[in-house]
């Protein structure tokens, strides 16, 4: 009873709010409350984390090492497991690869448990030291408010598209409080085209929520920086070195990233030995390497904060490295190389969390090794440790996501640290041309991209994957087998309502097909019709699609075949249905008109 009263509700309201509020009003107004609730996910999500990790780490020792490292990661990815496999009962990981998923194949539809499943999830993950970040799920939480704030008025697939769009913004808005750059991220990496019809509403979710994460949290940055050394051009040939050295830095991190990924995804049928195996190396990294803990952000702010080596040695409390001044490049050598398995090891044990994060934190504790080795070498002018910190972390998210923009001016404002733009730009663009060289797709988008559904802003390619297969695939056709009689097949082609006819074996496999235009000679001489056999009539098509084959490519076969129609096969080469050439253009030119429609 009080589903069906939900729903005559909604209902009115739609009804009330189609008589009264223009679509561009709602869209506003929806625009107002996404960025609202993305940015109180964020807090609620934040203060979940500090909350499990004060609680469970409040007795650890400073100086000396704890032993309870060992243990508290695995229970929170078990928990995080036992959440995710009997509550949420749906794959939640990868978030941002879920959203632009969700935008090129899904018409921008996310399911309703995503606007809260992965603060739990990732919340219990990254508080009991999960190596992962908190943006990812975050991203996906303010994707699907606003994809299912957006469904239940019944908005069409564009206005979806740009409410999710509006999702994501706030959400690194919220967490940075970052309008910019979450604007910025929104354009880089989901590829939402900006227009003047997108501009407002994206650019009003952004600034409600960067107003309500200052009222939440307080109106300082997240990073209490000083500008203690200016910008000057004999710093140029080192911060181009720096962002060569992290577009390096970069494809190590995603190359290992995907090998481990692949390694705990070959366990998946052996969840124990699966969460035994990564729980034991988060574990035992984080034992070594506490900066390893959770998101790392308190690590990096050591580097930012910090102006002398008594400042930075406190990013080894806690290790059996603690104290020993000597060790500390080494130290963050060896975290800066081992946070890519801490990570990899939460996610495919079955933790929760981004690599957002983990960008930032390789980045950052790359910045300051290049700079402190480069300064203990006194290998020419003196580099600010601290500058260095931020333009590393510019540098490998820049890389690592493909979107240089966004690590600019997220590093700008995480800091309040306007005066370091050109610096920034910089090191973007040195990481980012390195890492282009040898990945053309960002760690998000590169399995959707080898998959053809990848949305970018090239509209025709845009088009082209924003069209579904599923529905322009005619699955209503009458078969014939190859031993059939030519008279048994004019009786079949009579009744037919196509011109052609799929011939198949017992197994459904496609061996051919019969072409009435080139019948329309012997079709009429019943002398024939006991004579021939279909096996002797029919013709191979022009070409045979796969079920799964990206629209771009069945476009260029239909191009390059000149065909009226192709058949379309699965993966054990069974028939299922026909593409007609007619259809595909017309659904084609109607997704480019919505597409352009401002």
């Amino acid at each position: 009873m009080t589903g069906s009263t939900n729903v005559s509700f909604v209902s009115r309201l739609d009804a009330w709010r189609q008589r009264h509020v223009s679509d561009r009003e709602l869209v506003l107004v929806l625009a107002f409350m996404v960025g609202f609730l993305a940015s109180l996910a964020a807090y609620v999500l934040h203060f979940i984390i500090h909350e499990i990790k004060d609680l469970i780490t409040s007795g650890f020792q400073v100086a000396t090492i704890n032993w309870l490292y060992l243990l508290y990661p695995v229970i929170g990815i078990w928990l995080t497991s036992l959440f995710v496999k009997y509550v949420v009962r749906d794959n939640i990981s990868h978030g941002i690869t879920r959203v632009l998923y969700a935008i090129s194949t899904k018409q921008s539809r996310l399911k309703g448990h995503n606007t809260w499943s992965s603060i739990v999830a990732s919340a219990i993950t990254i508080g009991f030291g999960g190596s992962v970040g908190a943006e990812a799920p975050i991203v996906l939480t303010g994707s699907a408010i606003g994809s299912n704030l957006g469904k239940i008025f019944h908005l069409d697939n564009r206005t979806l598209m740009l409410l999710v769009g509006c999702g994501a913004t706030a959400a690194v808005s919220g967490i940075f409080k970052a309008p910019i750059a979450g604007l910025v991220f929104t354009l880089e990496i989901l590829m939402v085209d900006l227009t003047m019809a997108s501009l407002l509403p994206i650019l009003l979710s952004s600034v409600t929520a960067t107003c309500f994460s200052y009222f939440f949290t307080g109106g300082s940055a997240m990073y209490d920086f000083k500008m203690d050394y200016l910008w000057s051009l004999e710093r140029v040939p080192p911060t181009i070195l720096l962002g060569i050295a992290c577009g390096f830095l970069s494809l190590y991190f995603m190359r290992l990233m995907s090998w481990c990924e692949n390694g705990y995804g070959k366990l998946s049928k052996y969840p124990y030995l699966k969460l035994l195996t990564g729980g034991v190396v988060l574990s035992s990294l984080i034992f070594l390497f506490p900066s390893l803990y959770g998101e790392g952000y308190d690590s990096l702010g050591l580097f930012i904060e910090g102006k002398t080596l008594t400042d930075w040695m406190q990013v080894m409390s806690g290790s059996m490295f603690a104290g020993q001044t000597k060790y500390l490049v080494l130290y963050v050598g060896l975290v800066m190389m081992t946070k890519v398995f801490a990570t990899s090891a939460t996610n495919g044990a079955g933790g929760c969390g981004g690599t957002f994060a983990p960008s930032l934190f390789i980045g950052g504790f790359g910045g300051f090794f290049f700079a402190r080795l480069w300064n203990i070498e006194q290998l020419g002018v003196y580099i600010p440790e601290k500058n260095f910190t931020l333009y590393g972390m510019a540098a490998v998210m820049a890389a690592v996501m493909h979107a240089p923009l966004t690590g600019i001016f997220l590093i700008a404002e995480l800091t309040g640290g306007y005066q370091l733009f050109i610096p920034l730009i910089i090191v973007t663009i040195s990481s980012y041309l390195t890492i282009n060289i040898f990945e053309h797709h960002s760690i998000y988008a590169v399995r959707l991209a080898k998959q053809g559904k990848l949305l970018t802003h090239h509209t025709d390619k845009s088009i082209l994957t924003l069209m579904s297969m599923d529905k322009i695939i005619d699955r209503d056709f009458k078969s014939v087998g190859p031993d059939m009689e030519m008279g048994q097949l004019v009786h079949a082609l009579s009744s037919s309502r196509n011109d052609y006819m799929p011939v198949l074996n017992e197994n459904g496999d496609l061996l051919g097909e019969i072409d009435i235009t080139k019948l329309r000679y012997i079709i009429f001489r019943t002398e024939l019709y006991h004579r021939f056999h279909v096996s002797q009539l029919m013709t191979p098509p022009a070409a045979i699609l796969g079920a799964n084959d990206p629209m771009e490519d069945v476009m260029k076969t239909f191009d390059r075949t000149g065909a009226q129609y192709l058949p379309v096969v699965n993966v054990d080469n069974h028939l299922v249905g026909y593409i007609s050439r007619a259809r595909l253009y017309s659904m084609y030119r109607q997704l480019v008109a919505d597409f352009s429609a401002e």
